[in-house]
This record gives C-alpha cells, structure tokens and sequence, in this order.
C-alpha cells in the first residue's frame, strides 16, 4: 500500500548510516514491518530518494493514529457490550468523517467469573484506548465510522468453518463465542501496532503506540490462554488460517497451537511478533483478500485517509 519511495524515506529517516540502512533491510521482513517492496535498496541509496521527501511525509502521524483510532472504536464496541450490554458513551464518537451506528452488541451471560474479570479488564483497557487516542489527535480525530458486529462475525466464522451456511454465529451468545470473537480483535490489533510503529516519526507518539501495542499483547495472550485452557485451540486455528487467507501472500499468522504444541507468542524464529500494513489489516476487517474501500465490520469503510485495503 506504501510506495517504495514513501518506503525508502521511512528506512532513510530510521538509520544513520548505510551500514545500519543495509542491516535494517536485511531484518525488515524477519521483523515483520510487511512495507518493503522491491527495488527499496536502489530508492534508498540514490537521489530520488530525497527528491521524494513530500510523499513520504504525505502519511502523518496523525493518519496513523486516526488509523489506530478506527481499530480501537471497534474493540471498545465489542467489549463494552459484552460486559455492560451497551457500547461507548456518545461523547467518544463524534469527530471528523462520517459518524455511524453500531449494529449488534449485548451483554455476554458469563458464567466463569474470572473469563468476566478478563473482560471486565480489556473493556475497560478498550476505552481508555479510545479516550487517549482522541485526545491525542484533538479536532482531528476522526468519528466512530459505522460498525457492524452481528452480521460480520457470522460471516467471519462461515470463512473460518466454524459454522455451516444458513448458520449464524452469536458471539455473544455464550463465553465460548466471546472468546473465538476476541481471537480474531485481539491478534489483528498487535499487528496493526508492530507494522504501523515504523511510520511514526515523532518519538512520544511512537511511545504512546509501543504503550497501547504492550498492552494489546497482553490481551491476545490472554484470550489464547483461555481458548487453549477451553479446548477451543481447533476453532482458533480455523480463525488464524481465514485471517492468513486475507492478508497478502505472506503465512505469518500462527494459531494457538503449532505441531501439537501450544503457541501463546505467535514469534519468529528470533522470537518477534509480525507486523500487517494498514492495508492487510483492513483485508481482514473488510473480511476481503481484495482491494476494498469498506466491508466486513465497517460497512462504509474507517474514516480517515487510510481507508484501502489491500
């Protein structure tokens, strides 16, 4: 979704020398910045390079966070409801773009009190994500685009198997339910993080994005505990095979268990987590392996400049 000058630019601003530029694109994609593109290492060490300054600063930091904001309006919708039976307070939706509804969303009939605690926790974590990254952008925050949540679960557990067609899936429904819908959130959201780090250029916002992807990482452990713990760990890698399926070429996504073993840290051989372009992160909230402009959990599309999959 990057081009490769907009690319170059971003390796040129994170590296002092041309050692440390060689070294980077050597690890970029055992790292998982899933940016780099072809003919990168000839963009980077010639003079188009800098003659194409304006492109790469056309992707502020502020269309990162805006980027970001979207994901966590979703999150916090999610578990609001789970929790409260309702989702976030008006205050926290308005903003630039076109302000949707929420289609779907109820209380969860928990039974197991620590999966309520858990819940209870991530809801809340959910929020506060939602309350800093607005803050943070100010009047350019962008508003709560409209979200879907019944229908697009079905249709993402009809991808993944887990139900036949003509079936619905309730993710509210049960705590089982709740935690295979959590799966699909909480991987995607460490992801968007890891890929989108590269491309923020001021250091506190940087940060604030390493503080929310920590904090996310927790929360898809989490999940992947409990789903092992339930006998549940089929059904995910039914999820992280669909999602595989959506995001590009590329088979980084990893499921809870690997060869008969447990997988809670979906790492690398030098045991770090991949990152997903803001494109092949919105193929799987499109629910679409094609370039899309909406779909899926947003019927209309995010708001904000970075609204293409693909």
């Amino acid at each position: 979704m990057f081009g490769k000058n907009f690319t170059a630019q971003m390796i040129k601003r994170s590296a002092e020398t041309p050692e440390d530029r060689r070294r980077f694109l050597k690890y970029a994609s055992a790292a998982g910045l899933g940016v780099v593109g072809a003919g990168v290492v000839g963009a980077v060490a010639g003079p188009a390079a800098s003659a194409d300054a304006d492109e790469a600063n056309a992707i502020s930091d502020g269309t990162i966070l805006n980027f970001a904001l979207n994901l966590e309006y979703l999150e916090a919708e999610f578990y609001s409801n789970a929790v409260y039976g309702h989702g976030l307070p008006e205050n926290l939706t308005y903003g630039k773009g076109r302000r949707g509804p929420v289609e779907g969303g109820r209380e969860v009939p928990f039974s197991c009190a620590s999966i309520k605690q858990f819940a209870t926790e991530i809801a809340k974590d959910e929020y506060e994500h939602v309350r800093f990254l607005r803050k943070a952008l100010g009047s350019a925050a962008v508003a709560r685009p409209e979200i879907n949540i019944s229908s697009s679960f079905t249709a993402a557990a009809l991808a993944a198997g887990l139900i036949k067609p003509g079936q619905t899936f309730d993710v509210y429904a049960n705590e089982d339910n709740f935690l295979l819908g959590a799966f699909i959130f909480e991987d995607v959201g460490v992801t968007a993080y890891k890929g989108a780090a590269p491309l923020i250029s001021n250091k506190t916002y940087l940060s604030a994005a390493a503080g929310i992807l920590a904090v996310e990482a927790y929360h898809a452990a989490n999940i992947r505990t409990v789903l092992y713990d339930r006998g549940l760990a089929d059904d995910a890698n039914a999820i992280s095979a669909a999602r595989d399926s959506l995001d590009g070429p590329s088979n980084d996504d990893q499921g809870v268990t690997r060869d008969g073993h447990t997988n809670i840290v979906p790492a690398d051989g030098n045991g770090l987590a991949f990152g997903r372009t803001p494109g092949h992160v919105l193929n799987i909230v499109y629910l679409t392996p094609k370039k899309a402009t909406s779909g899926g959990f947003y019927p209309h599309g995010v708001n904000g400049q970075l609204h293409t999959s693909g």
